[in-house]
């Protein structure tokens, strides 16, 4: 089965990742049925999530259910097996040199790949993701002959990348499509209505190598959920806290301009914005985080689930998409991370400079790093 037009993704409820209220484990499981049963077809994990925990309560979740009426999706790439976490950082990338070199790529790929299956109790992911991909991940054959024995062995029908966890990375897909896009099914990337760039830059590739694209963060933070406003306590470790200040104030001021769309349609602005996504060139499935707000007058998660799988099957018109991109436009707002001009060194997990491939990808695409990658004004976003 393909991915659906709406999915949901294990870091949603708060458990895994820092974003609201932490759901426990009795109501993730039951959100994540109710998500089910109320039409989500798309269901995405990634084994860092937890520890492997998220593979485990997805596996919980969805048992005794028909495994071909669901679409499965997988993500693996940080060893948290033999890697060590730092910090906020994370754990590292199997390809990182201290772990192993390429030869042993392959081996490590199917055994974190077969571990996920067990503990998501079947035999088989729709599609797997190289989850956060190093400059390696993005480059090497050795990585993505990896990928495709990973197929040839039945544990996966298709094959995609999932660039992060920050926003960025737009000359590596680009990279990634050129060099490998053959064996590529689905891209995943950064895309909202306030937040259209970088994301929007590898759309026109994606469409001519045949890769579908999958959007996250479809809801900005929360915002489109419509019950995030200003003055909004976020609690001390949620991750939205590292947004510059007065992001949530911006953001809402550009909502109420777009507000109109959504009334003449009869939608939430949650499917307002995934209904601008969908309309975006290549873009076939939204992945929106759903977050259980802390504070009176915030919406239940399974509220929120409703909206997105009551998505109506409407087109916006071109007026009114680009309005709505004319209101968004973040261009040159924040450093992105992945190649990026402004690095110098060695390059880290998660930044590195240009390398000669990377300028050669981006004339192609007619863009220029310098002005089209680059912060340019320090802004909320």
């Amino acid at each position: 089965m393909d991915l659906t037009r709406t999915a949901y993704g294990t870091w949603s409820g708060g458990r895994y990742m820092h974003f609201g209220e932490p759901l426990p484990e009795e109501r993730f499981l039951k959100v994540i049925q109710h998500a089910y049963h109320r039409g989500i077809r798309t269901f995405m994990t990634a084994d860092v999530y937890g520890n492997g925990a998220a593979d485990e309560m997805l596996g919980r979740a969805l048992a005794g259910l028909p495994r071909d009426s669901y679409c499965l999706v997988g993500a693996v790439g940080h060893d948290f097996y033999s890697g060590k976490r730092e910090g906020s950082k994370g754990y590292p990338r199997f390809t990182n040199p201290a772990l192993r070199p390429p030869n042993q790529f392959a081996e490590y790929l199917r055994m974190a790949t077969e571990k996920s299956l067990e503990r998501c109790r079947t035999d088989k992911f729709d599609l797997l993701l190289l989850h956060n991909p190093d400059l390696t991940g993005y480059t090497s054959e050795a990585v993505w002959k990896a990928m495709d024995k990973l197929k040839d062995a039945r544990l996966t029908d298709r094959l995609g990348v999932a660039p992060g966890p920050a926003n960025g990375f737009t000359l590596d897909v680009l990279l990634c499509l050129e060099r490998f896009g053959a064996l590529l099914d689905w891209a995943m990337i950064i895309l909202n209505p306030l937040e259209p760039w970088p994301g929007s830059l590898v759309l026109p590739a994606a469409v001519k190598h045949d890769v579908s694209v999958i959007t996250r963060v479809v809801d900005y933070g929360g915002l489109f959920h419509d019950d995030v406003r200003p003055g909004h306590q976020f609690g001390q470790q949620d991750h939205r806290t590292f947004r510059p200040a007065g992001w949530v104030e911006a953001g809402v001021e550009k909502m109420e301009r777009i507000r109109d769309i959504a009334a003449r349609h009869e939608l939430t602005m949650l499917q307002l914005a995934c209904l601008w996504n969908l309309s975006q060139p290549g873009v076939k499935s939204v992945i929106p985080t759903l977050i259980q707000e802390v504070g009176a007058n915030t919406k239940t998660i399974e509220t929120k689930v409703d909206e997105l799988a009551s998505l109506p099957d409407l087109k916006l018109s071109e007026d009114e998409r680009g309005f709505m991109a004319e209101v968004g436009d973040n261009k040159g707002c924040m450093e992105l991370k992945g190649a990026n001009r402004a690095h110098t060194g060695e390059p880290q997990a998660d930044r590195w400079g240009l390398i000669p491939d990377h300028e050669v990808a981006a004339n192609r695409w007619g863009i220029d790093p310098s002005v089209d990658l680059a912060c340019t004004h320090k802004t909320v976003v």
